[in-house]
């Protein structure tokens, strides 16, 4: 008698969960390269205006007009560049964040909805005289539900407190530079 070793009920499950991993894999992979464009994109700003504010700071000739423009210019400039960074960046990471919350949102219902469909197949085919076992099933069962609540309930707590993690880290103050009096 040969039997395959392959259970193709089991299929479309896997398929979810592999579909579900690649979603995953290219949230990740474009929120990478959104970070690089933004870092490539920082560093080459910075390098320009480096370069604009050395070429301006050579033309002084006092020492003291230097350090008030390099006070006044350069640390403001820096600090909205900082700024305006760190904004682009927490955008990334939120969306990035609300996209695998609705990928792992989605996987766990239709696991649930799968494990419901399992149990009424088997219970509903259930021989006659196996009502005790039925109940113990159904009991169970229960409890895995219960377990599916938890896990979507745990997935949207990490996820919310992550996204007020990345809200409470934009509101930072930024640093105020004042111009120096002459």
């Amino acid at each position: 008698m040969s039997k395959n070793p392959f259970d193709m009920s089991a299929m479309p499950g896997q398929q979810r969960a592999i579909d579900a991993t690649t979603a995953a894999g290219r949230v990740a992979t474009e929120s990478a390269q959104a970070i690089a464009k933004i870092n490539q994109q920082a560093a080459q700003e910075l390098a320009e205006l480096v370069q604009k504010r050395v070429s301006e700071l050579m033309q002084t000739q006092d020492p003291r007009t230097a350090f008030e423009y390099v006070h006044a210019e350069v640390l403001q400039d820096a600090a909205k560049e900082v700024t305006q960074y760190q904004h682009q960046l927490m955008q990334i990471l939120k969306s990035g964040n609300q996209e695998l919350a609705a990928i792992a949102e989605n996987l766990i219902q239709e696991s649930k909805t799968d494990l419901i469909h399992f149990v009424n197949d088997a219970t509903n085919n259930a021989p006659i005289g196996s009502e005790a076992y039925v109940s113990v099933f159904k009991t169970s069962f229960n409890n895995a539900l219960q377990n599916f609540e938890l896990i979507r309930s745990a997935m949207n707590d990490s996820y919310t407190n992550f996204e007020k993690g990345v809200e409470s880290m934009s509101k930072l103050p930024t640093p105020k530079v004042k111009p120096s009096k002459k």
